[in-house]
């Protein structure tokens, strides 16, 4: 699949600390990230297809939780796609890879700061 990427657009992003007495209450957050592919445009002429990614995420650490809404739009080059389901999981795998990535970078950069310590590295997450 060939592909021609806009930059990821951090939409919103959280970070609390976890509060373990409201937990009590109203249950433990899960971890969860969910990806969304929108069809915005089938080029015929140029057999090209714009897709916007939107990932929602929650992770929950030990201490911690991070979570928004992180988005890019991307251009397959090499045909149309005319449902995401015509997407093998492998490519949405590849295509949602950069969301993954940022959520990462983020987590890491905040929490070395709030911790003033090394940044925690979720590794590879998908």
């Amino acid at each position: 699949m060939k592909v021609i990427r806009d930059r990821e657009y951090v939409n919103s992003f959280h970070f609390d600390m976890r509060n373990f007495k409201m937990e009590e209450e109203h249950g433990t957050p899960k971890t969860q990230y969910n990806v969304e592919f929108h069809l915005v445009e089938k080029n015929e002429a140029e057999q090209s297809t714009t897709i916007i990614l939107v990932m929602h995420f929650m992770n929950v650490q030990e201490k911690f939780v991070v979570s928004g809404v992180i988005s890019q739009q991307v251009k397959v080059t090499d045909g149309i796609v005319n449902e995401p389901s015509d997407i093998s999981n492998e490519d949405k795998h590849a295509l949602a890879q950069p969301l993954f990535d940022m959520v990462n970078r983020l987590t890491y950069e905040v929490t070395e700061v709030a911790f003033d310590a090394p940044g925690i590295n979720l590794g590879e997450v998908r």
